[in-house]
């Protein structure tokens, strides 16, 4: 690892250095050569006794339980007020059915940013490599109770218990650790000390003793989402600290409780490390409050993550000006079937990407493309008709089961999705090719879950080329009808421009097939996979090797995550001091 600056270390930054120093290296050279690795074990018996469908074990769940009811005590400044519990006061209802019962405290924001900017210097100042560290040591401190985070975001999210352990839990640690590496390999290309020395000609020589110091821009803002707060957070939370700069996290107000422990570990180890815990605080807000918007604007904020809903993200790049804003919006995601050399195997595969957490995923498949004239297959050829029945046979064959099918799916996060799934199944989008059916949870009998419904739609038809044009979130897949490959990479071309999209997938035995849709997805600036099988989805990232978006389209500004997400959130400040001539 490259020095720093820093000469004199205080103890317990030397003992976080050497503790994660492995860690921190080993990350680094992940997403250099973007091999499969990661620190944190997706193996729940890691965490202790494994729970129900797999999930997190007994232990996760009493610890989540005693969180409910409860306020929730975070000591930062300018406390004003309290937002919840209950649902006219902006409290956290679980899409399984009861209230958390939490109360989250409120600041002024007048108070609460000042007490943030006084606190980023010493941090700036402790370098790197020394910031490297703590982020480590935060990421460690939330894995080791990955059982509680995994029930805080079944219970705001709706994941299933694996879901919720993955992109919960460990796959958001591992988001964040990315950014880690990313943050500290471009804070040290530049040398942090070094002599400069210039020969003049006659004998002697000019030396300017030079240094190199990152500075942050000031207060970044977090503005998360409510289906993946801590996956869709963590990349910018980590990399906006990691490069010194104070983070203020404000959850979605359905989805506090995974970032409000978030926030609590970060203090908590910030502040064992020696500096300010302000540096990492809490923006619960109060009903209509709209505080994203007036924070986003503020001076002191000076970076904009953000995941969510396209309209608000388009507002916070036209609006939040004196910030760099990156965001994460709506996708509308694309699968062309031209051909496949193992029928069932695609039908499955198919069946569990549309199913999984009830198609809440940003990377779902919504459009599924197949020819008119139909395919071919290793069981001989199959028409438009037979492959769309073969697809909604395969997911009755995935959820016949409601335990089964609870396992796979998630609960719907509100009213909104619901809606969607009902609007689908009155024919009024198109004819249905296989229903939506109501899932009964065996723990969680409020809760509530839907199969995917699986609509007809040609494309050759005005009013259906208008709805495969929208985002449908949910369990909504359309079985999209087009004359030939050419015209379905043509329309997957076009949605992606169009509405943007975080993945696309393609299943063909066709060399050609697959040139032209790897062009399509190179001009338009999405993610392709091609002929995935087994058990492998199209709606799967790879931490570490995968990027996630592509700042290509618009489904995305920023990609989770690469150089350029990092190095816009510090600058070099340079030193010159005169070392006499030699």
């Amino acid at each position: 690892m490259v020095a720093t600056q820093q000469q004199e270390d205080p103890h317990i930054w030397r003992d976080l250095i050497a503790r994660h120093r492995q860690t921190l290296d080993n990350a680094l050279e992940s997403v250099r050569t973007r091999v499969n690795w990661s620190p944190y074990s997706e193996d729940y018996r890691t965490y202790g006794k494994s729970g129900k469908n797999g999930g997190a074990g007994d232990e996760g769940e009493t610890q989540f339980r005693r969180l409910l009811g409860r306020p929730w005590d975070v000591a930062q400044p300018g406390r004003d007020g309290t937002v919840g519990p209950g649902p006219d006061a902006g409290g956290e209802r679980s899409p399984y059915g009861p209230e958390l019962g939490i109360s989250y405290p409120h600041s002024d924001p007048d108070a609460l940013l000042p007490a943030m900017t006084a606190a980023i210097p010493a941090w700036r100042d402790a370098g790197p490599e020394v910031r490297a560290a703590v982020c480590v040591e935060i990421l460690h401190r939330i894995n080791m109770r990955s059982p509680e985070f995994t029930y805080a975001a079944m219970h705001t999210s709706g994941h299933n218990p694996v879901m919720a352990f993955h992109a919960g839990a460990v796959h958001a640690q591992d988001r964040g650790l990315e950014a880690v590496a990313h943050a500290y390999a471009e804070q040290t290309r530049l040398p942090a000390a070094f002599r400069w020395r210039k020969p003049l000609g006659d004998g002697t020589a000019i030396n300017l003793d030079k240094t190199f110091t990152a500075v942050p821009l000031g207060i970044a803002l977090v503005v998360a989402g409510s289906v993946f707060p801590a996956w869709n957070s963590y990349a910018g939370l980590f990399a906006s600290l990691a490069t010194g700069n104070a983070v203020l996290v404000k959850p979605h107000p359905a989805a506090v409780l995974p970032l409000a422990l978030t926030v609590s570990v970060a203090r908590e180890a910030l502040g064992d490390a020696g500096f300010a815990p302000d540096l990492v605080c809490l923006a619960a807000e109060h009903p209509g409050e709209r505080l994203a918007a007036s924070l986003a604007t503020r001076p002191e904020i000076r970076i904009v993550d953000y995941a969510g809903g396209r309209d608000f993200g388009d507002w916070l790049t036209g609006n939040a000006r004196q910030a760099r804003v990156h965001t994460a919006t709506s996708a509308v995601n694309t699968l062309l079937v031209e051909s496949t050399a193992d029928y069932r195997d695609m039908l499955a595969n198919l069946a569990f990407s549309v199913s999984l957490y009830s198609g809440q995923l940003c990377t779902s498949p919504q459009n599924v493309l197949i020819p008119r004239a139909g395919i071919a297959t290793d069981e001989g050829h199959k028409t438009y008709d037979q492959v769309v029945d073969d697809l909604g046979a395969a997911l009755g064959d995935l959820l016949a089961d409601d335990a089964a099918a609870a396992a796979v799916l998630g609960a719907l996060l509100g009213p909104a999705v619901l809606a969607r799934v009902e609007r689908a199944m009155s024919g009024a989008l198109g004819k249905v090719a296989a229903p939506t059916r109501a899932v009964r949870h065996p723990e969680h009998p409020d809760a509530v879950i839907r199969t995917p419904v699986l609509v007809r739609l040609d494309a050759a038809r005005p009013a259906d080329r208008a709805t495969l044009l929208s985002e449908w979130l949910g369990p909504v897949v359309f079985a999209v009808a087009v004359g030939s490959p050419a015209e379905g990479i043509d329309l997957m071309a076009h949605t992606n421009r169009t509405c943007g999209a975080l993945s696309v997938g393609v299943y063909t035995r066709s060399r050609d097939v697959e040139e032209a849709a790897e062009k399509a997805c190179l001009d338009t600036g999405v993610m392709l996979s091609v002929n995935l099988m087994g058990n492998w989805y199209i709606s799967q990232s790879a931490v570490y090797s995968d990027l996630h978006g592509t700042a290509l389209n618009p489904a995305a500004n920023s990609v989770h995550c690469d150089a350029a997400f990092v190095a816009g959130r510090f600058r070099f400040v340079g030193v010159r001091r005169y070392g006499g001539a030699a």
